[in-house]
């Protein structure tokens, strides 16, 4: 079932048209990533998503609710964590939830107990905010998207300002709050590569068009026409290129090879005279299939 359906929607700013015929649908209990480049329209898209703006052109339906008509009703059952926190810094994190639930008129001191355990922040709720690091601050705007059990979540650049360990943690949280609260995530972002193991499907924006969209199988199907396969192993040069392949350190050999479905056949292979201690396949990773995709569409 889908909880959020785009049709040719299109936004412009008096003569600037910043989305572009836009159509996409997400399934309820999926996580979907929003993937692009800085100014290529994605915050624009959640605020339409959201009815702060209204499209120029096209139709949207959130929960099965008009953003243009029901923009409130739909920003009640939904929640969204933007690149800034919005949190009151002079006050605790006790407080700040508790003043936003009041405001979503759901005050319950055991969902604000349970949110604060679920980001690991119960020990810190006394401390004023504006004390905490950029990664407890995220944590506890997540906690605060989160005070009303929405059924949609809508996170604009989540892990902007953060450190590896900071990333890891937010990307943790998300993957146990679309689990245990089933709760449907859209996040944006343009920093692809620390996105790619948490979302089931992938909508890529440029220039304010949908390029793409599809699953990571959907994708490598269509756009990964040769595989890079590198390889640790003790393959000596004169054999290289019986194999087509070619040395790039010690020990260390590349090959190119039409699809998935030929590595096994190179490695029985290699593995009947040397052998292998590791094997990667080098550009099927999110970025390398988005400079993919964005480099044909724009042929």
């Amino acid at each position: 079932m889908n909880i959020l359906e785009v049709k040719n929607v299109s936004k412009e700013f008096g003569k600037q048209k910043v989305v572009n015929q836009v159509s996409f649908s997400i399934l309820e209990g999926s996580i979907v990533g929003l993937l692009g480049p800085n100014g290529a329209g994605k915050t624009t898209m959640i605020r339409l998503l959201n009815g702060v703006i209204d499209p120029t052109d096209g139709s949207i339906e959130v929960l099965g609710l008009d953003p243009k008509l029901n923009g409130e009703k739909i920003r009640e059952i939904s929640g969204i964590v933007t690149e800034s926190a919005s949190l009151y810094h002079e006050m605790s994190a006790w407080d700040n939830l508790k003043f936003f639930a009041k405001i979503y008129r759901t005050h319950d001191d055991k969902r604000i107990e349970y949110l604060l355990k679920q980001f690991d922040m119960w020990e810190h709720k006394d401390k004023l905010v504006g004390t905490f690091s950029t990664g407890m601050k995220k944590r506890i705007a997540l906690a605060k998207a989160l005070l009303h059990k929405p059924k949609l979540l809508f996170l604009d650049e989540p892990t902007n300002g953060l450190d590896p360990e900071g990333i890891q943690m937010v990307i943790k949280y998300l993957e146990r709050v679309n689990k245990e609260e089933k709760v449907t995530i859209l996040i944006c972002s343009h920093v692809l590569h620390q996105l790619e193991h948490i979302c089931d499907t992938f909508l890529f924006i440029n220039d304010g068009t949908i390029i793409e969209q599809g699953n990571r199988k959907e994708l490598e199907e269509k756009y990964l026409q040769e595989v890079v396969v590198q390889m640790e192993t003790n393959l000596v040069d004169a054999k290289i290129f019986d194999f087509n392949g070619k040395r790039i350190g010690k020990n260390q050999v590349e090959f190119k090879l039409p699809s998935k479905d030929a590595i096994t056949p190179l490695l029985q292979k290699i593995l009947e005279n040397h052998w292998v201690h590791t094997c990667k396949i080098i550009n099927n990773d999110l970025e390398s299939l988005y400079f993919k995709i964005r480099g044909e569409t724009h042929e």
